[in-house]
């Protein structure tokens, strides 16, 4: 039986002196702290105690010179039962048949000899106690008959301690797999939990950082898009101002930056101590795909969006929405002055089929790759979907995207 650690995460759910019991039940023997110099300790107690037991015990004749150094010898092992507790037993059985069979006192041995057979008994399979339990039986019958014909009782009553002794040791080895087990098992659904904590945070984490980046990169081009619109009017001709113009552009900048800060304090919700992933806000879906279509124009792209579906779970709705929205996000940044997008949605046997085209030049060859494509990608797979994204042959870049319509996966946002 191999040692098993009690958990030490502070989510456990013992104290810490209930925690060194529960170590030192389920403990192994060799493991046990001073093992060598506790079980040398034991043979000395066993020592004296069959000293004692040959000078006041009157079950045979007082030990001479070879019966004391046989009954001195026997209890020598004990030292190392831990170690080698078969060879330990033999050796044990080795000294104690011929003290019997010499007529000395009887009780005398039987401290080393019990506790040789526990420490076999408890570090043992049971087939290998009860192999051994049959040959000490044996063994005593042999040598109380061969000192006297007429000990049945005698012989029946060392049987029955030693078959006690046998059954005790199996007894504890059999309860300290039961504790072990337990220990094993508490353990182990203490590590799933806190793997299962590690992984929820991981993933919130992950969430939080797709919709931090969808929301300020759309957000941040399309303001520098109208803030680019502002400074040409300015520049272009100061004597003759295009003031309505002016004031539109900063109206649209005012209104995403308004838009902005809402989905902005719904996500950062969640990072509040009375916030959660269940309490937040009512996640944007296939509604504000009008919405964005309108703010990728004012940024100058021209945009036609066909949407032929009424309905899509919370998620699937969610995922298709930033989707859309990173998509029109990169044509307005990288397909050039007022490119032409063509958004459509459509389901078909139960998918939702998405795609986002342009006819511009798509991300440019050497920049920092960024998160977009990734986390479009993150999306999709939330909600047990694929996309598709790359340079199209006829020039353009396109955005598909394939989500089921009944879905299992995670709330998204």
């Amino acid at each position: 039986m191999m040692p098993v650690q009690a958990p030490t995460t502070t989510a456990a759910a013992w104290s810490r002196p209930a925690e060194r019991i529960m170590a030192a039940i389920n403990r192994e023997p060799l493991t046990a702290p001073h093992a060598a110099r506790n079980d040398a300790l034991l043979a000395v107690v066993a020592t004296a105690l069959a000293v004692v037991l040959a000078l006041l015990v009157d079950d045979g004749r007082r030990p001479d010179a070879l019966g004391w150094t046989l009954l001195l010898a026997c209890n020598v092992p004990i030292a190392w039962r831990r170690r080698r507790p078969l060879l330990v037993l033999l050796a044990v059985v080795a000294c104690v048949a011929p003290y019997h069979a010499l007529d000395n006192t009887h009780s005398a041995p039987t401290p080393a000899t019990y506790i040789a057979l526990y420490t076999v008994a408890v570090t043992g399979r049971p087939l290998r106690t009860v192999v051994v339990g049959v040959g000490v039986v044996g063994l005593s019958v042999s040598v109380m008959l061969t000192v006297s014909m007429h000990e049945a009782l005698e012989v029946l009553r060392i049987s029955g301690w030693v078959v006690a002794v046998l059954f005790l040791g199996v007894d504890v080895r059999f309860y300290r797999q039961y504790v072990a087990s337990i220990v094993e098992r508490a353990e182990r659904a203490e590590r799933t939990r806190e793997e299962e904590a590690r992984r929820r945070v991981a993933e919130e984490r992950l969430r939080i950082a797709r919709d931090l980046h969808d929301l300020l990169a759309h957000t941040i081009t399309l303001i520098g898009v109208q803030t680019s619109v502002a400074a040409h009017v300015l520049s272009a001709d100061p004597e003759r101002l295009d003031r309505e113009t002016v004031a539109k552009a900063l109206d649209d900048i005012a209104e995403t930056c308004r838009s902005a800060r809402g989905e902005l304090r719904t996500t950062l919700e969640v990072l509040r101590e009375q916030g959660s992933p269940d309490t937040r806000g009512p996640l944007p879906g296939l509604d504000g795909l009008p919405d964005l279509a309108e703010a990728a124009r004012h940024a100058g792209a021209r945009v036609e969006q066909t949407v032929r579906i009424r309905q899509a779970p919370p998620a699937v709705g969610a995922a298709a929405y930033r989707i859309v929205q990173e998509a029109l996000t990169n044509a307005v940044r990288h397909a050039g002055p007022e490119p032409a997008v063509r958004v459509e949605l459509a389901e078909r046997q139960g998918v939702l089929h998405l795609s986002v085209r342009d006819d511009g030049t798509g991300p440019g060859q050497g920049g920092t790759p960024g998160f977009g494509l990734v986390g479009m990608r993150e999306r999709a797979r939330s909600v047990g979907g694929t996309l598709d994204a790359g340079p199209r042959t006829g020039g353009g870049f396109e955005v598909t995207a394939v989500l089921p319509l009944t879905t299992t996966g995670e709330r998204d946002g």
